[in-house]
């Protein structure tokens, strides 16, 4: 009896209108994930990439003397530079000076 029901639920085979209404209810299946895409770039996707490009901007600008902190959270001052490598004075003493991977400069000072 139960089975009798369920079937009777159980719309026609292949749509009661020709199968006019697949590509409309496809659409509509698929318009909250085309939805949910579009919220993450916007949310997520663009301001990281806008963000990562500023960072490699300020990576090429870098020049001797520039105020830096590290992605390590170590705070120096440049004193050489190459493709690679910054060459950093910490400290209070003058021979205190570490060479980082320029891609480990997490940013600029400033008010300092």
């Amino acid at each position: 009896m139960f089975t009798d029901i369920v079937y009777a639920m159980a719309g026609a085979p292949g749509g009661a209108d020709g199968g006019q209404q697949g590509a409309g209810n496809m659409l509509t299946s698929f318009l909250p994930l085309i939805i949910i895409f579009v919220i993450f770039y916007f949310l997520l996707i663009r301001p990281q990439s806008k963000k990562a490009k500023e960072h490699k901007q300020m990576l090429e600008n870098l020049k001797k003397g520039d105020k830096v902190m590290t992605t390590g959270g170590i705070f120096g001052l440049i004193e050489e530079i190459d493709d690679k490598s910054v060459t950093l004075k910490i400290g209070i003493k003058d021979d205190v000076r570490i060479k980082v991977d320029r891609n480990f400069i997490a940013g600029l000072r400033t008010g300092e």
